[in-house]
């Protein structure tokens, strides 16, 4: 069977984004994007308004960008501190999770949640730490850690 030309409406995973004009085959245009509302039939009048559209969303994106770049700078500013009880090797007791930096990040005034911060492992061992934060679809933010023991 023949391919057919679709135009996006909405951003589609591994497909494209919204104004694109993509050649998909005729059980997926019919069968998901055409029901779900995600693309239309490719035509001269489709195609022109979704240029005007297109004007429209592309300055969000520019908008949301310079917020996201915002926000990273103002992350990167960021030095959180915490003291654990630690043996006198430097070993912590317990350790620094994710759910603890959450908490950290919420008395510095950012909200995020457990899942937005990217640890390999937790953290066990007093010492300076950067922590990556995600804050946006593949945009991340470094952020520093100071682990220290209690007296």
């Amino acid at each position: 069977m023949k391919n057919v030309e679709v135009l996006l409406r909405e951003n589609v995973d591994s497909l494209g984004r919204c104004g694109d004009v993509v050649r998909v085959r005729p059980g997926y245009a019919r069968n998901f994007l055409l029901p779900r509302k995600l693309a239309v039939v490719a035509t001269a009048d489709n195609k022109r308004l979704m240029a005007r559209r297109r004007v429209l969303l592309d300055a969000e994106d520019a908008a949301r960008s310079q917020e996201l770049e915002a926000r990273i700078a103002a992350l990167a500013t960021v030095a959180l501190r915490t003291s654990q009880k630690a043996d006198e090797s430097g070993r912590l007791y317990g350790s620094v999770s994710a759910g603890t930096i959450v908490d950290l990040l919420r008395i510095a005034g950012f909200e995020f949640e457990e899942a937005d911060i990217r640890l390999a492992a937790p953290i066990k061992d007093v010492g300076n730490h950067t922590i990556r934060v995600h804050v946006h679809a593949d945009r991340f933010a470094d952020i520093g850690l100071a682990v220290s023991a209690q007296d």
